[in-house]
């Protein structure tokens, strides 16, 4: 079984993505909120943390492989809870998930229907088997969605360019709080030197891919 794959993210497309390696080109399932952190990933070397599952019906003999990927093995752990509940196939999770786990764990914590049948998908119905199936089971993806919202505080050692986007974000009328989050961020995404205008561009994506 594919756990986990290194290699170059080629192409990004609506629901999937294709990575190199090895002369190979594998096409990864991928979660909606996941495409605009994958598409800024485009071009470069990334680690896939995968799950593989088939396709299709055994008894018609056309079972096919698929792999499901993520940048981000917490995001693995929550989809694979997430499959879990009565009714909810990887087909449907896929479609569901364009919001960050984070915020749909929050919600199902707080028992927010209403905003899980934002969800693609996710009708009424839907929306409270899964609160009745998973709460208290996502705890620790829903802090995450808590931490989104605390003050960042910037690393010591960011350089002077990185420091410059984010007052050009915050004169743009971006909260200081948040750009420092999404700079932070880029800057784990696409680490090395940039002139400021790339970081706030890199920002931007990671902004992109919160929803």
């Amino acid at each position: 079984m594919i756990v986990r794959m290194t290699g170059t993210i080629s192409e990004v497309h609506d629901g999937y993505a294709v990575i190199e390696r090895d002369g190979i080109g594998y096409e990864v399932l991928i979660c909606g909120y996941a495409a605009a952190e994958l598409a800024a990933c485009q071009g470069q070397e990334r680690t896939l943390h995968m799950m593989e599952y088939y396709e299709g019906s055994a008894a018609g003999g056309n079972l096919i492989p698929r792999l499901v990927g993520f940048l981000h093995p917490e995001d693995r752990a929550f989809f694979e809870r997430f499959i879990t509940v009565k009714g909810i196939g990887v087909r449907k999770a896929l479609k569901a998930l364009s919001q960050p786990v984070a915020a749909v764990a929050s919600a199902i914590e707080s028992s927010d229907a209403r905003s899980l049948t934002r969800l693609p998908g996710i009708g009424k119905r839907a929306a409270d088997q899964i609160i009745a199936e998973l709460k208290g089971k996502t705890l620790e993806f829903a802090a995450a969605a808590v931490d989104l919202e605390s003050p960042a505080v910037p690393a010591e050692g960011w350089p002077p360019e990185q420091r410059d986007a984010m007052e050009v974000m915050v004169a743009l009328g971006e909260r200081r709080a948040d750009a420092q989050r999404w700079l932070a961020r880029a800057a784990q995404l696409h680490p090395g030197e940039h002139p400021p205008e790339e970081w706030i561009h890199l920002a931007y994506r990671v902004r992109s891919s919160e929803g």
